[in-house]
């Protein structure tokens, strides 16, 4: 069954903004660390950022602070990234993932941890 499902990628200008979804289902609703990676081709997975459930504290990647913002609703039952000044070396298929670790440090960062995965969404940012 789907325990992660994003949305909310597309096309958009450089310098223009857009807020994924990831939607949590089963046992991802369970899930203590909640984390936003993305893939561009011919490069490895990379780490957007994360948020806890227990205490709904953020983490970003360093090149990711400042631009990019995660949040949920309260029942953290769908978690979100809102991406602004979007540049095209953002272009990348954004994934959403899940574990129920207690993931510290750069642990977060790493996406073996992270054992439920969404089916990922495109976003495209044009020059």
């Amino acid at each position: 069954q789907v325990q992660l499902a994003e949305s909310g990628g597309g096309l958009v200008q450089a310098g223009g903004s857009l807020r994924l979804s990831c939607a949590a289902s089963g046992r991802a609703l369970s899930a203590e660390t909640l984390a936003w990676f993305r893939q561009s081709p011919g490069k490895e997975r990379e780490f957007v950022g994360a948020i806890r459930r227990s205490n709904r504290n953020t983490y970003y990647a360093d090149s990711m602070k400042g631009r990019f913002t995660i949040s949920s609703d309260n029942a953290m039952s769908t978690i979100f990234l809102q991406m602004n000044s979007l540049k095209p070396e953002d272009t990348a298929v954004y994934y959403c993932a899940a574990t129920e670790l207690y993931l510290y440090g750069t642990n977060r960062s790493l996406y073996s941890k992270y054992n439920y995965w969404g089916q990922g969404t495109q976003v495209t940012v044009s020059s």
